[in-house]
């Protein structure tokens, strides 16, 4: 069997635009559900979300012939968490709030296994098709797609020397983290964020990274997207529900009052 390839990892590095959707709902149910949409990407959310790894693991299977390529985000920047991620057969990784160079070398350490990173061994994993993967372990670094998350001030005041380090593929904004560490929370549309959230984008493309961003506004990713965004989350599973749930309970209210 050969090593799956990691269709996003190749996509972003080309500089192609890649529409993602974040999943929240912890079911593998649910990601069944939207698994052919059409998206390039679904992100797995196991930070602000009450996901674990067993629903992680059945998330992953229900997209395992889908087109769209899943991202999970772990709860923290931490090599345990990383390794039980990827180990279940995650080729990309979303690492949250990352400050600075030494944090984002962390972050591929703990992705990449010996002699360039700490990534601990196991030969019978789901990665590895529980061994079926012909040289696994000899190419899963080359497959691991490691983004990081820059959602402070001071994490963007560090942005090239974040993007310089070897490993990682791509920097995420975390707008709503960034609007309050501004001083603007619940504000991410605030003149002064927009303007940090295009000079990220701005300064990455002068030093060749592709940057991603997440809105559930259309007209925000429209935007987004012709500043020069690569990958970009138009929305989210949780927002579907609900926004399309209150619009269809809305609609028939008149019907009560009739």
């Amino acid at each position: 069997m050969e090593m799956p390839r990691n269709r996003f990892k190749s996509a972003i590095k080309q500089g192609k635009l890649q529409i993602g959707l974040w999943n929240s709902l912890c079911s593998p149910f649910a990601t069944d559900v939207i698994a052919d949409s059409g998206f390039d990407w679904i992100l797995l959310d196991t930070e602000h979300a009450p996901n674990e790894i067993p629903n992680v693991l059945g998330q992953l299977q229900a997209l395992s012939t889908s087109t769209a390529t899943p991202i999970v985000r772990p709860a923290w920047n931490d090599t345990v968490l990383l390794k039980r991620v990827l180990d279940i057969g995650a080729q990309a990784v979303l690492v949250p709030f990352v400050q600075n160079a030494e944090e984002a070398k962390r972050a591929v350490a703990a992705c990449q296994y010996p002699p360039s990173g700490v990534r601990g061994v196991t030969g019978s994993g789901r990665a590895s098709r529980f061994g079926r993967v012909k040289d696994y372990l000899k190419h899963a670094n080359d497959e691991i797609c490691v983004l990081v998350q820059v959602e402070t001030s001071e994490a963007i005041s560090h942005l090239e020397e974040i993007a310089a380090v070897p490993g990682i593929d791509g920097i995420f904004v975390g707008p709503a983290d960034l609007a309050a560490s501004m001083g603007h929370i619940g504000n991410s549309a605030h003149p002064d964020v927009q303007a940090a959230i295009q000079d990220v984008v701005t300064r990455l493309k002068k030093v060749g990274k592709p940057a991603g961003i997440l809105t559930p506004n259309e007209a925000e990713a429209d935007r987004y997207i012709d500043w020069g965004y690569t990958f970009v989350a138009v929305g989210s599973d949780l927002g579907l529900l609900s926004k399309n749930a209150d619009a269809l309970a809305k609609r028939f209210a008149a019907a009560k009052k009739g």
